[in-house]
């Protein structure tokens, strides 16, 4: 009880030195929990994938469509439980900064696939009735505040002209992974509208979205696909949810990893900190630690004091750049929730602010610890004033 009181005080002897060191850790954490929280966003949707989903997608380029007549091919081949489609539709609400993630769908079967999106029944039997109604994700319609039966508008941008819709449900997401954030509309309208004006882009689909039984025979059931439509116009490439979100993590993969290096070179340099902090307490109380030799103290007195400065000041800059994360981390998710749909401070993010915390109050307190305890006493009683 006498060792953490002496702890705790010889923490606090020099104020100013500790709460600047206290600030630069605390700064470090929040910097490391928030580029660690990135990261996590960047792979949210990969995380979030189905194994008993597939995506179907033209063989050439996500670009390029695929005809609706491959729909029965596919729930023809065996393993496939169900089929629904959704086309890209980039439309833009207002102006092109209010970006909204947006698809034509295949309401019922689509809804079927992804029992994630929560809709209330009423809601969702509104949405399936009316084939100009769109439904929204939560965060969506908080942003713009939208209400059911509001009446929204889209420009165009893949299918030119202006597009309204009925805004008949706001969908949740059954679980923190999923994204909230995008709008969805009937595939059929679209599709009506392209007969009367462009009939050439007509019947057509981006992808197909595929629900399998067994995820154990995804390999099998998408080569069964490809297969079925090779050597044709449009052939296919067929993959699990899982690939099919990762190829567009890939394409930005070297930003991940300078992202994930940053992270770690912020706890290499705030290491270096603490460890010039601590090393300049332990010289300046050289002295101090040959006269408790002189009284008896041992070695590991005089270490659990050295470790124990070292972990309250970095186990205090801990505790508080965790506290300063979740506020800072719904700050960027409110901000850059158009390219973060889930941008949430995970269990694992805290557990490795504290596993660095406690490394780097360790190492840098190992050197000073060293040095304190091996002192002759004579050698440190020459030190004092």
């Amino acid at each position: 009880m006498h060792i953490l009181k002496l702890i705790f005080r010889n923490a606090l002897r020099h104020k100013l030195r500790t709460f600047l060191t206290i600030l630069g850790i605390t700064i470090a954490i929040l910097a490391f929990g928030i580029l660690r929280t990135l990261v996590n966003a960047w792979y949210s949707g990969v995380e979030a994938s189905s194994s008993t989903r597939l995506i179907t997608r033209n063989s050439i380029s996500l670009v390029f469509s695929l005809p609706l007549s491959y729909k029965e091919k596919i729930r023809q081949v065996p393993g496939v439980k169900n089929v629904s489609y959704a086309i890209w539709f980039n439309g833009t609400y207002i102006s092109e900064k209010n970006f909204i993630p947006n698809f034509a769908i295949e309401p019922k079967t689509f809804l079927e696939l992804y029992p994630e999106y929560l809709l209330p029944e009423d809601q969702k039997t509104a949405f399936l009735r009316d084939r100009k109604s769109a439904i929204v994700g939560r965060k969506v319609a908080e942003r713009f505040q939208w209400k059911v039966g509001d009446t929204i508008s889209l420009k165009g941008t893949i299918f030119p002209g202006t597009w309204d819709f009925v805004l008949r449900g706001i969908y949740y997401g059954a679980e923190k992974s999923a994204d909230e954030t995008q709008l969805f509309f009937h595939w059929n309208y679209l599709n009506e509208r392209l007969k009367k004006t462009t009939p050439r882009r007509a019947d057509q689909t981006g992808v197909y979205i595929i629900g399998i039984d067994n995820p154990g025979q995804a390999a099998e059931i998408s080569e069964a696909i490809d297969n079925t439509f090779k050597n044709s116009l449009a052939e296919t490439l067929t993959e699990t949810e899982k690939a099919f979100q990762m190829s567009f993590v890939t394409m930005t993969e070297a930003i991940v990893t300078v992202v994930q290096l940053v992270s770690f070179m912020v706890i290499i340099i705030i290491m270096a900190v603490v460890a010039n902090t601590m090393a300049m307490t332990a010289r300046e109380r050289i002295g101090e630690y040959a006269i408790m030799k002189t009284l008896g103290f041992g070695g590991w007195h005089i270490a659990v004091l050295i470790l124990g400065e070292s972990l309250v000041i970095t186990l205090t800059g801990c505790v508080l750049g965790i506290v300063l994360t979740f506020p800072a981390a719904r700050y960027f998710g409110n901000t850059m929730g158009n390219f973060f749909p889930v941008f949430s401070v995970s269990t694992i993010t805290i557990f490795l602010d504290i596993a660095a915390s406690f490394l780097v109050g360790l190492i840098a307190a190992a050197f000073p610890t060293w040095r304190a305890v091996n002192i002759r006493i004579a050698e440190g009683l020459r030190r004092i004033g």
